[in-house]
């Protein structure tokens, strides 16, 4: 194994994979998406790459961490029912499980008691764990206000129990992360942080 191999690996079990960057374009687009909808590009926002199954972390323009996640397997879709990933500008409204254990079970944005453990009764259950990162559509019309309503259709960044389905859209419109991803990611983001699905 490569000696830059081996460091990759070790960034990514420490948290998010710092050599990972989206493509260009795509974070151009993104950049673009985000000053005409908020007005600025602020410091730190983040970055939904669908096609590669990616969450990016960007400060001060660069990207900084990257984590795989799984969107909608119904793909991008802010319709109501739709079962898809909203697509746009999205700011996490409302961090929630701050000191909650690495796969404690939520349920209606509250931990239960319970707690997930790999290889545990609840395995096919589409599980939201550890960690939520409620989000809030800013784009009138595709995942904000009626019939689109990002907020009320319960879209989250979450853990899942499904970590060995990351980097494939397999989720109900949810994007999910790991466990320790999303523990990670919790601890760097505030609310009011923007996020562009693209």
């Amino acid at each position: 194994m490569s000696a830059r191999r081996k460091q990759d690996e070790q960034q990514e079990s420490a948290g998010g994979a710092a050599g990972e960057r989206p493509p260009a374009a795509l974070q151009e687009a993104a950049r673009r998406r985000l000053e005409r909808v908020l007005g600025s590009l602020p410091e730190r926002w983040l970055l939904v790459d669908v096609a590669a199954q990616r969450l990016h972390l960007l400060q001060a323009g660069t990207p900084a961490l990257s984590w795989p996640i799984s969107t909608a397997a119904a793909g991008i879709d802010g319709r109501e029912g739709s079962g898809g990933t909203p697509p746009g500008v999205l700011v996490v409204a409302e961090k929630i499980g701050a000191g909650q254990a690495a796969g404690d079970i939520f349920r209606s944005r509250r931990p239960t008691g319970e707690r997930w453990q790999p290889g545990g009764p609840l395995q096919e259950e589409d599980l939201v764990l550890s960690r939520i990162l409620v989000l809030d559509g800013r784009e009138n019309g595709l995942n904000r206000g009626p019939g689109c309503d990002s907020r009320t259709r319960y879209i989250y960044l979450h853990g899942t129990n499904h970590e060995d389905r990351l980097g494939r859209p397999v989720s109900h419109g949810c994007i999910r992360l790991g466990n320790a991803d999303v523990i990670d990611l919790f601890a760097r983001v505030q609310e009011g942080d923007p996020l562009v699905v693209i």
